[in-house]
C-alpha cells in the first residue's frame, strides 16, 4: 500500500474507522476482531478510535479498549500502527451526543484513553469535538500541554473551520498534525479545510468517506459516476470514492469505518488505484 505522512510518521494511505464495531448494529467481539486483524494483514497502520464510540452508559471508551485487543491478539509487528483517539465528544447512551471541551474533561478523557489502550503515550490524540461554551484556545491548550508531558505522541483536531485549523497550529507551537472533519462523494462542505491542510502540509483525514454507516453500501446507486468507473477497472463504487479522496491531494488519508473483515479489505485496495485525470474530472463533477 502507498503511504502518507502524519506529522513525522509514515502510514498507510487507507486506515481503519472502528466506530462501526461499536454502536448500533455492532457485530459481535469475534467478528470485530477479525475486522482488525484484516485491516493489520492487508498493511493497514492508522486506525481511528474514540472514548466515545461505544453504545450503552457504562461502556466508554469500548472500540478504544477493542482496538487495543485486536493489536494485541495479532500475530504480527504492531509497533508501526498509529493508533488515533479523540476526546471531548461525549454519548451518555441515549442515543444523542454531547460536547465537553473544558481542559478538566479533557485531561481526565487522556487518562482513561491511555489505560483503556494500554499505552504510555497515544500516537494521534484528537479533539474531538468544538465545544461553544468554552474557548476553542482552552481546549486546544491542553493538547499542548499533553504533548509537552509525552503523554500523546501528536495532536490533532477534528470537525474544525479553518480558522479553528489556524487557530489550533498557532497554539501548539506549529505541532498540528492533522484534521479529521466529514468528507465523501455526498458531503463536501469540508474541501476549504482540505485545501487549507494541503496548504499547510496538515493530515486531512475524511470521516465516513463512503457517505456513513447506513449508507456506503448504497454509494454505486447513488453516484452513477462513481458507478461507471467503478465498472471500467473492474472494483467497487467504495475503492473508487476512497481513491478519488486520495486523489484530492497527498495529504488526505480516509479512515473508512468496517466492521468485516471483506469490507476493510475491499477498501484497502483503493489506495493502489489509479484514476485517470478525466475520471476524477467527472468524479470531482457529481454532486
Amino acid at each position: 500500500m502507498q503511504t502518507r505522512t502524519l506529522g513525522d510518521v509514515q502510514v498507510g494511505a487507507i486506515g481503519l474507522g472502528g466506530m462501526p464495531m461499536s454502536i448500533e448494529g455492532r457485530p459481535d467481539r469475534a467478528r470485530s476482531l477479525a475486522t482488525i486483524h484484516a485491516a493489520l494483514d492487508h498493511g493497514v497502520t492508522l486506525i481511528d478510535t474514540a472514548d466515545s464510540y461505544h453504545l450503552l452508559p457504562g461502556e466508554v471508551g469500548h472500540n478504544e479498549e477493542l482496538v487495543a485487543e485486536g493489536l494485541r491478539t495479532w500475530g504480527g509487528d504492531t509497533s508501526d500502527v498509529v493508533v488515533a483517539t479523540k476526546g471531548g465528544h461525549l454519548r451518555p447512551g441515549d442515543g444523542t451526543w454531547t460536547v465537553d471541551g473544558s481542559p478538566a474533561h479533557l485531561r481526565s478523557a487522556v487518562e482513561g484513553s491511555l489505560r483503556r489502550l494500554g499505552v504510555e503515550a497515544i500516537g494521534l490524540y484528537q479533539f474531538h469535538r468544538p465545544d461553544p461554551s468554552v474557548p476553542y484556545a482552552d481546549s486546544v491548550g491542553v493538547l499542548a500541554e499533553l504533548l509537552d508531558a509525552g503523554k500523546i505522541r501528536l495532536a490533532g483536531i477534528s470537525n474544525a473551520n479553518p480558522d479553528q485549523i489556524r487557530e489550533a497550529q498557532e497554539i501548539l507551537g506549529g505541532r498540528l498534525v492533522s484534521v479529521q472533519n466529514q468528507y465523501s462523494p455526498a458531503f463536501r462542505s469540508s474541501q476549504p479545510e482540505l485545501d487549507l491542510c494541503a496548504r499547510l502540509g496538515l493530515a486531512f483525514l475524511p470521516w465516513s468517506p463512503l457517505g456513513g454507516i447506513a449508507r456506503a453500501g448504497e454509494l454505486g446507486s447513488r453516484f452513477a459516476a462513481f458507478e461507471r468507473v467503478a465498472d471500467g477497472h473492474g472494483v467497487s463504487p467504495q475503492q473508487v470514492a476512497l481513491a478519488w479522496e486520495l486523489a484530492q491531494a497527498p495529504v488526505v488519508i480516509p479512515i473508512p469505518g468496517a466492521s468485516r473483515p471483506e469490507t476493510i479489505a475491499d477498501s484497502v485496495r483503493a489506495a493502489d488505484l489509479i484514476l485517470g485525470p478525466e475520471e476524477i474530472v467527472e468524479l470531482d463533477g457529481t454532486a
